[in-house]
């Protein structure tokens, strides 16, 4: 019997880490160009659409059919889309007006909040430490605000407004991290990545005849079309990716390599946006990811999740 090499989930997840940040960069570009709605709703078309022909093949390779999940992981798989769906539009929103880095960076607090929705939703207590935790993460959070008001690049209602949609993103997605190791360990990644794409896509189609472009129409030219495709790709790649590193180790072995997100997103940003890096974002996020390592450490066998992407 052939075993998995005990880093290859790692190794997986820092890859699915990497994706998720140039598909995070693709989508800003695209967002900027057609608006969220549009970006959103037809990379996940797209996503569910690759996600399915990969699918098939990888069962029809083993001999295999695709096995249509019971219900009980159907409604699993919406409601986490329908999480990931305004967790993704608050942050794709906020990230146009707002550099990569800042975005990546505040969004680290979502593994933190997830110990208060745990102790909402699953009654396990607060401790010291998570109160502690909180505060330093807080802290960070204020200095990163600080830092763009100072530099006066917050000045305008819609960049403040920015920061207020990261955040209520990351409380989101926090909600999405108590399910994530749940849904890994009970579906294949490529069933996780298409009813994701598929879910989502389903949700924004209603609204789409009023807020959505079609390819070829205004601005959805074929910069902007090779921005969603590209983004589409990547987003199941990534999906994947993480789907199998997550089924296959711990979350205390995991959660350090999802900080790696930083560094690529504050690359993108330099590299196709022309974002600086300050010193107050690079303090502000030393002490964000300090506070959640604080408030985590201790949790590594609870199967706490730690996935900070889109």
């Amino acid at each position: 019997m052939t075993r998995s090499h005990p880093f290859a989930p790692v190794v997986a997840a820092a890859a699915g880490i990497a994706t998720f940040a140039i598909m995070d960069a693709l989508m800003k570009g695209a967002s900027m160009a057609l608006g969220v709605f549009t970006a959103l709703l037809w990379r996940n078309l797209l996503g569910a659409a690759l996600t399915l022909a990969a699918w098939w093949a990888a069962e029809r390779l083993n001999g295999r059919r695709i096995v249509w999940p019971a219900r009980g992981m159907l409604l699993v798989h919406g409601f986490r889309a329908a999480l990931v769906c305004a967790m993704a539009s608050l942050f794709f929103w906020g990230l146009v007006r707002t550099p990569m880095a800042v975005g990546m960076g505040l969004s680290f607090i979502a593994p933190l909040i997830a110990l208060y929705l745990s102790a909402l939703f699953l009654g396990e207590p607060i401790t010291r430490r998570a109160l502690g935790a909180s505060l330093i993460a807080l802290l960070g959070v204020g200095v990163v605000a600080a830092g763009r008001l100072s530099e006066g690049l917050a000045d305008s209602l819609e960049s403040r407004l920015g920061l207020v949609a990261i955040l209520t993103s990351a409380v989101l997605y926090a909600g999405n991290l108590v399910l994530q190791r749940h849904q890994a360990q009970r579906a294949a990644p490529m069933e996780i990545a298409f009813f994701q794409g598929l879910f989502i896509a389903l949700y924004m189609l209603p609204l789409s005849p009023w807020l959505g472009v079609m390819p070829g129409h205004g601005a959805f030219g074929g910069t902007a079309g090779a921005l969603v495709v590209g983004a589409g790709v990547l987003a199941s790649v990534s999906l994947a990716l993480l789907g199998w590193g997550w089924a296959r180790a711990e979350a205390h072995r995991l959660l350090p390599v999802e900080y790696s997100a930083f560094i690529w997103s504050a690359l993108m940003g330099y590299l196709w946006f022309h974002e600086s890096l300050s010193l107050w974002t690079l303090g502000g996020v030393a002490l964000i990811v300090a506070g959640v390592w604080v408030g985590t450490a201790q949790r590594g066998h609870d199967g706490l999740p730690g996935e900070l992407t889109s």
